[in-house]
């Protein structure tokens, strides 16, 4: 009731209200009146902005406010500095004390890093999440599938940590048997709020190659997951939905799966940084301007329309609030179209919800639900793949191999397929 979205709470901001105006009518000396006047400004303002966030939906309680404006539970994470090669074991060079390892295979382990692209000469935060399985012993030689996290705009990668909640809500799926383990990777796709780069190749700012390229290529070297490729998913709310469609179709051997979350299927404007000032307010671009053809490329809903029938792209779900008319209907568009590659390509609407974190956070759990299980079964598929060319390797030269060749395992049985 007392909650920022309760109804007990907004009956309060009214009460004080109308008190206060009643202050303001009733006081006879001026500077009282004066006084009820500024102070009454302060429960309209609260009332209005617990409006916009009733709306939205987007804080639930005043501990996910105090931890959002606080920055509590990021601004605390582990600082993990970029590695270079490749990372034998996985956690070795995590620095994970015996103490915080015993904490990771219960709880998982979320941390902070800055990734620097080699290919885009982007450098921002990225925030991954290894999972508990990553941690047990059982899951020691097994590479985890992947799913890189796009936010939207205005936002950033905490976004997903909080409000969104995608932690708990993937630990108790995978307790549940809900959903299988992945691990998780929310890169900046921005280079900050008031930017949008929409993922792009364009004005100048390579941030498709950031993303779909530089972060992967960057995790995949340095931790037990998957290469870039059929196991790996990408998903996304608002912008982050679009990134999401639209590098999953640039990018078809890099991600075999897309989730798209009250996305969009073309782009709008960028928002970017002005050359030369520094902290200057963004201007708004025409991404491609003046190439019609990569415009053309960069926009799903035209693009998929233009593929060969029978090319193989990865597999695609869809959701959108259900009373976020746009977004529906965007949906519906693209799925027909996408169902010319894929059998069949779910379409959630989340009830009751608009463009809103209501859909987002009611769309996570199905969405993990259908990824989640493929992203496994590539991964075993591609871990037997790797077992048997060891076993050739080693057929050919087997007083050399014997020592040096070690079978890997697949994943743990986690749920029934």
């Amino acid at each position: 009731m007392l909650e920022p979205q309760g109804t007990g709470f907004f009956l309060i901001l009214m009460v004080v209200f109308a008190g206060l105006v009643a202050w303001l009518v009733f006081a006879r000396q001026i500077v009282f009146r004066l006084l009820a006047a500024c102070l009454a400004f302060i429960p309209a303002m609260m009332f209005g902005v617990a409006a916009v966030n009733r709306y939205y939906d987007y804080y639930q309680t005043w501990g996910s406010i105090a931890a959002d404006f606080t920055n509590q539970g990021v601004a605390t994470l582990p600082q993990v500095p970029q590695l270079a090669g490749k990372v034998s074991g996985g956690i070795s060079k995590l620095g994970l004390s015996p103490q915080a390892r015993a904490e990771a295979t219960q709880t998982g382990y979320l941390f902070e890093t800055v990734v620097r692209g080699r290919e885009s000469r982007i450098s921002r935060t990225v925030y991954i999440y290894l999972p508990p399985q990553y941690f047990l012993a059982k899951y020691g030689t097994y590479r985890f599938p992947v799913i890189e996290m796009l936010h939207g705009q205005p936002g950033n990668p905490e976004q997903w940590v909080n409000p969104m909640n995608i932690l708990p809500t993937l630990d108790d799926m995978i307790a549940s048997r809900q959903a299988d383990p992945v691990v998780l990777v929310m890169p900046d796709t921005d280079g900050g709020e008031k930017y949008s780069l929409q993922c792009l190749n364009a004005v100048g700012i390579q941030d498709a190659t950031y993303v779909a390229v530089d972060v992967p290529n960057f995790v995949a070297a340095n931790y037990r997951v998957q290469p870039p490729g059929r196991a790996w998913g990408v998903g996304g709310l608002s912008e982050g939905g679009f990134c999401a469609a639209n590098l999953a179709l640039q990018y078809p051997d890099r991600f075999g799966y897309a989730g798209v979350m009250s996305g969009y299927f073309a782009p709008s404007g960028d928002l970017v940084p002005p050359r030369n000032h520094s902290g200057a307010a963004p201007v708004n671009v025409a991404p491609f301007a003046g190439n019609p053809k990569l415009l053309r490329r960069n926009s799903p809903s035209i693009y998929i329309t233009q593929l060969p029938v029978g090319t193989l792209i990865p597999q695609f779900f869809l959701a959108a609030g259900q009373l976020d008319t746009q977004s529906v209907q965007a949906s519906e568009s693209f799925r027909q179209e996408a169902q010319l590659y894929q059998a069949n390509v779910p379409l959630v609407l989340i009830p009751h919800a608009s463009h809103d974190a209501t859909a987002w956070r009611g769309a996570l759990r199905p969405m993990f639900s259908w990824m989640t299980p493929q992203l496994a079964h590539q991964a075993q598929l591609a871990d037997a793949a790797l077992a048997a060319r060891a076993r050739a390797q080693a057929s050919k030269k087997p007083h050399a191999a014997v020592a040096t060749v070690r079978p890997t395992s697949t994943v743990p049985a986690q749920r029934g397929k």
